[in-house]
């Protein structure tokens, strides 16, 4: 264990740890270096600090070494890891529920949020100073990891508690579009008024929440963020491990905001399959000729349209990041649906990732995406004006 008995002595240590990570800190001009990397700004913070990790298998240094070992090996005093949906090993099913436990690994007691409660409880965090965030988003709304830090500055800033989190790129942060949540639809899926595709980073989303009052109660809690470097919202970025077990590669992340509209309705976007959220398809042959089947397979149990022959688009050769966020596929499909009253056979689910019940409502009506956009437009540039007052990169 590491004890730093005076600023001497920290100082000298904070030097070798600098010099024993050239990987992580001889950055050339043109490389982006995550929050993590930056340790002489955070590890000072941590410093006989009880501190509680909300962490996952993305939570890694380029070097692939995990936060967690790295910070033990420190000395740093971890009390508790707190994982989010898909566990701390990121291997859960989607809506999978996850149990608590002990690393094995580390012997260290995991929080499930995603089990019994989304939110820690004041028992849970009450022997902690300060919790430290670090989780890899993709930029969609719907993405639950950032559902999770809001719960956790939400319950830090009613228990008094230091929130740290450290920032990664968004691989979506070059797009701005999508209808902006209606709080009267708000759940785990979407907390916040924001586009489906919101062009922030986990750090300017955060600091857009605690600002904006739009923690529980309009409260604010203690913030402290490490910011990455050589970063725009124009850097095409690359994760370096799959963010969750159904968005195996960039393509899949990059049509994510587009395509998850589909989780509400009768198609599937390839889970059970190898080509995940990179392939749609329906029952029904008017779908499109691009064919394939759905069978249970490590995190994607009982997928939907399990065992049954699909029909419709490969779009694995898709140029998704000039494309960004797009109705037209959703739009097509339902379009092609054999019985238009059974495409949408989870409402509220759909509403739920639209954050609105009008888009279902403007399909059912046979609006065009260039109508539909006409209509969330006026929402979507305040937010733009909104997130302008919170962009820490160009």
């Amino acid at each position: 264990m590491v004890s730093f008995r005076t600023p001497c002595l920290l100082a000298l240590f904070l030097l070798v740890v600098a010099c024993s990570r050239p990987v992580l800190h001889a950055q050339s001009a043109s490389k982006v270096t995550l929050g993590i990397e930056r340790t002489n700004e955070y590890l000072p913070l941590l410093k006989g600090k009880k501190v509680g990790l909300v962490v996952n298998h993305t939570s890694i240094f380029p070097d692939q070494t995990h936060l967690a070992d790295s910070l033990l090996n420190l000395g740093v005093q971890i009390k508790t890891i707190f994982g989010p949906e898909h566990g701390f090993r990121g291997k859960a099913d989607a809506g999978e529920h996850v149990s608590s436990g002990v690393d094995q690994k580390t012997g260290l007691p995991v929080v499930s949020l995603y089990g019994s409660n989304k939110k820690p409880t004041p028992e849970q965090i009450k022997d902690l100073d300060i919790l430290l965030f670090d989780i890899q988003d993709v930029g969609a709304r719907f993405y639950t990891y950032t559902s999770t830090m809001h719960y956790i500055m939400e319950a830090a800033a009613e228990q008094g508690k230091t929130v740290l989190i450290l920032d990664r790129p968004n691989p979506n942060g070059h797009v701005v579009d999508g209808p902006v949540l209606d709080r009267k639809f708000a759940s785990f899926v979407g907390l916040n008024p924001v586009p489906i595709s919101h062009g922030c980073t986990v750090v300017e989303l955060a600091e857009m929440i605690n600002q904006e009052g739009w923690l529980k109660n309009g409260a604010k809690c203690k913030l402290v963020t490490v910011l990455c470097q050589n970063y725009t919202h124009q850097t095409p970025y690359t994760l370096p491990v799959a963010p969750s077990p159904n968005l195996p590669n960039q393509q899949s992340i990059l049509l994510y905001p587009s395509i998850c509209l589909f989780e509400g309705t009768e198609i599937s976007l390839g889970r059970g399959t190898d080509t995940q959220f990179q392939v749609i398809g329906g029952p029904s042959p008017k779908y499109g000729t691009y064919e394939f089947t759905p069978v249970d397979k490590p995190g994607a149990m009982n997928p939907p349209n399990e065992g049954v022959r699909c029909y419709g688009l490969d779009l694995r050769k898709i140029d998704a990041w000039k494309e960004g966020f797009t109705l037209k596929y959703v739009l097509d499909f339902y379009a092609k649906a054999p019985d238009k009253s059974k495409f949408i056979n989870r409402p509220k689910a759909f509403d739920q990732l639209a954050g609105t019940d009008q888009l279902r409502k403007q399909m059912e009506a046979g609006l065009s995406e260039s109508d539909i956009r006409k209509s969330w437009e006026p929402a979507l540039s305040q937010y733009k004006t909104l997130r302008k007052k919170y962009l820490r990169y160009p």
